[in-house]
């Protein structure tokens, strides 16, 4: 009886152990590769999974775990991410640097991935590398320092079609950091300052130079505006003048008129006037002169006569 009873113990746990083997859950996004008796069987799906015991096992690969390689029998579907550390490349131009790279790739092809190559975290750094190295090879110092997105682009394509056969895609390839040799770096650094100083002393000149410009455009305008005033102020005299000496001409005709009136028509006024002008003068003179000297007109017989004239005028009247 209690033989019996271990028996159907053991029964019932070989069972339990048979059941779970038999069953394999896999997680969304991952998958499995099962053998039978050492030959490719199946991929298991997500979800609940039936297989074989002792006959059926999940096929190992290397895997990149925590910065490490460890084999695991679970392949990761998603997009992946290796964060290689620094190497070493030379430039076209013998400059030798430091790059450190990125590289995001996704298992597309899980049969691929474990059965066409061995060590797939080790093959895709190593191509990565090498590819590297020979893309930096081709191209100068200052154009791997200003290329990155040109370096990107043939490093993604070159490893995307070299890793199609292991069923890997890879989706982009970033640069995180091109660091020079320390002599590189101070000589970068100046070749910079002196681009500044010279970007300075252009940018000086060229603010002289306006400045310059403007001034003289400025003294030029000011000088064709003073130009201009002073020229609008002469012709406002000579048309002052002008309308002067026409308003005088016009008193001078209308006082001619009222002399002729005055004095008719048989006496000529222009004697009228003249007479009038010596004496003006003669008073003047008189005025201005201190010594007691008698000044007598050249023409002091035409005098007479016009003042004859005014004293035959006055006699009429």
């Amino acid at each position: 009886m209690d033989i019996t009873i271990y028996i159907l113990i053991a029964i019932i746990l070989l069972a339990i152990i048979i059941v779970k083997k038999s069953l394999v859950i896999i997680s969304q996004s991952e998958t499995k590769i099962i053998e039978r008796l050492g030959k490719y069987h199946a991929t298991l799906q997500p979800g609940i999974n039936v297989i074989i015991p002792f006959m059926d096992h999940a096929k190992e690969i290397i895997a990149l775990r925590s910065g490490r390689y460890a084999y695991t029998n679970s392949i990761d579907l998603r997009e992946q991410v290796y964060d290689f550390a620094r190497q070493n490349v030379i430039t076209k131009d013998n400059i030798q640097m430091q790059i450190n790279a990125l590289l995001y790739f996704q298992i597309v092809d899980p049969f691929k991935a474990v059965y066409e190559i061995n060590n797939l975290p080790n093959a895709i750094e190593k191509l990565t590398q090498t590819t590297l190295r020979n893309i930096i090879g081709e191209m100068e110092l200052d154009q791997t320092l200003t290329s990155r997105d040109t370096i990107n682009t043939k490093l993604r394509s070159v490893l995307d079609d070299a890793t199609n056969k292991w069923g890997i895609k890879v989706n982009r390839v970033e640069l995180q950091d091109i660091t020079p040799p320390e002599s590189v770096l101070q000589a970068m650094e100046k070749q910079m300052q002196a681009e500044r100083n010279k970007r300075a002393t252009i940018l000086t000149s060229e603010g002289e130079k306006q400045a310059a410009i403007l001034q003289s455009e400025g003294e030029k305008t000011s000088m064709i505006n003073r130009a201009e005033a002073n020229k609008q102020q002469q012709i406002l005299i000579a048309d002052g003048q002008a309308e002067a000496r026409i308003r005088k001409a016009e008193a001078e005709a209308i006082a001619i008129q009222k002399i002729t009136d005055a004095v008719g028509q048989s006496t000529n006024p222009a004697n009228y006037l003249i007479a009038q002008k010596y004496i003006q003068m003669l008073s003047d003179l008189a005025k201005n002169n201190n010594q007691k000297t008698v000044y007598l007109p050249f023409e002091a017989s035409n005098l007479m006569g016009s003042i004859g004239g005014i004293k035959d005028m006055f006699k009429e009247k």
